[in-house]
């Protein structure tokens, strides 16, 4: 894109020497804009910075003392865009990031910005690229992706001479290819040998008596970890796993990874699984500490996650309850006994009469039924946390009347 060697190309072959009109342009002391800093995101930085550029970033789930140990400067998106030159997508398709790039953030970019999409199609409102390049405001552009693939032959970017594609190539190489080849067949080789599942992305890498035994412990685990994801605000800093009691007695790394599972998977809204969880947390400096006790008070065993961000920290126990049951049975300072599954509301209120009633009412009025309902106390504060689980999602309409009632300090949607 930068030496237009594709357009270069094209002239040469058509018998023509167009050095003049195919001008290029120096990267060094170039602002590159980067939108997601995950692994794509930070190698794509550590390239830059070799070919002497500045480079900027924007994402919301990276801390500030990551972003400088990678090398990058931490921006919002609207400074980011002011400032780059070029511009580089890495973020994963989602609701947010869907058709990302449009008419009005094109309008914020630099005139003359190169754009480059390399992540998923669909980040990109193509059709706003198109008007972006015809008015010059986008002087060149590059998608590996699209969001239908493959894109018609009348796509109107494909009739852009400063419009470079590939077929949504991504990390496909010969050596890839043969690395993920030779990965398979050993797998396959130590389940049917020994009975051990490796690098599945639906479960963790145990054999298959130890998965049968931990079942239980690994879906409270991931369910604790989701919990999380709804309470947590700001980037994840650190998180403390403790074990106690019996279940202090296995092996923590496939219940840990189950729990990153669950926290990453809402919080990046991209796919992770019981491979890549770990590799997730590390790139986003997520320090992850754990420990173990035989003993565990009230419960044969407990196992407790403290997430901290620079916002604060929260804390959520589980147990299992017979053979298979996972509860929740704390929240911070609050202890309670729910079932963490389906549709719940955290709802933090002033302990006193009146207000659970009008909570009722409230949702009575949206048409929402209680299917389940816990209350802790903290006598100390004169506070309530309710956990309640209903028949079908809260709309926002319903939240935000559910947040004007008289004793209601805060709402936390968790879908599990």
């Amino acid at each position: 894109l930068t030496r237009r060697i594709p357009r270069g190309t094209a002239s040469m072959k058509a018998g023509k020497w167009e050095k003049k009109q195919l001008q290029g342009q120096e990267v060094a002391g170039k602002t590159l804009g980067i939108i997601g800093i995950g692994r794509i995101g930070s190698i794509v930085c550590e390239l830059a910075r070799g070919l002497k550029m500045r480079v900027m970033a924007f994402d919301p789930h990276i801390r500030p003392e990551m972003a400088e140990k990678i090398g990058v400067e931490l921006a919002d998106l609207d400074d980011v865009l002011a400032s780059a030159d070029y511009i580089s997508v890495h973020t994963p398709l989602t609701k947010e990031t869907k058709g990302l790039l449009n008419a009005d953030l094109f309008n914020k970019m630099k005139d003359g910005v190169i754009v480059m999409n390399c992540a998923r199609g669909g980040i990109v409102n193509e059709d706003d690229l198109y008007q972006a390049m015809k008015s010059g405001k986008v002087a060149r552009a590059g998608l590996d992706v699209f969001e239908v693939e493959p894109p018609p032959k009348e796509h109107p970017l494909l009739s852009l001479e400063d419009f470079v594609c590939t077929p949504h190539l991504g990390a496909s190489t010969r050596e890839a290819q043969e690395n993920v080849a030779v990965a398979v067949a050993r797998q396959i080789a130590d389940y049917l040998l020994r009975g051990e599942v490796r690098n599945a992305v639906n479960v963790p890498s145990v054999s298959g008596k130890a998965l049968e035994k931990m079942g239980p412990i690994l879906q409270l685990s991931e369910k604790l970890g989701t919990f999380h994801a709804h309470l947590t605000e700001g980037p994840v800093e650190e998180i403390l796993i403790s074990y106690q009691g019996e279940v202090a007695d296995l092996d923590a790394t496939p219940v840990t990874v189950s729990m990153l599972k669950g926290l990453l998977t809402p919080i990046l809204k991209e796919d992770v699984n019981f491979v890549n969880a770990p590799v997730l947390a590390e790139e986003r400096g997520i320090k992850v500490t754990e420990s173990k006790s035989r003993t565990a008070e009230d419960f044969t065993s407990l196992l407790t996650v403290t997430i901290k961000t620079a916002k604060g920290q929260n804390t959520i126990s589980g147990t299992i309850f017979g053979k298979k049951e996972p509860r929740i049975v704390r929240i911070n300072n609050f202890r309670l006994e729910a079932v963490p599954e389906g549709h719940m509301l955290l709802i933090l209120n002033e302990d006193r009469p009146g207000v659970i009633g009008r909570i009722g009412i409230s949702l009575g009025e949206a048409g929402i039924n209680i299917a389940r309902m816990q209350v802790g106390q903290d006598p100390e504060q004169a506070r309530n946390v309710i956990l309640l689980t209903t028949d079908e999602p809260i709309s926002d309409e319903a939240l935000e009347n559910l947040l004007k009632q008289d004793g209601v300090t805060a709402v936390k949607v968790v879908e599990l």
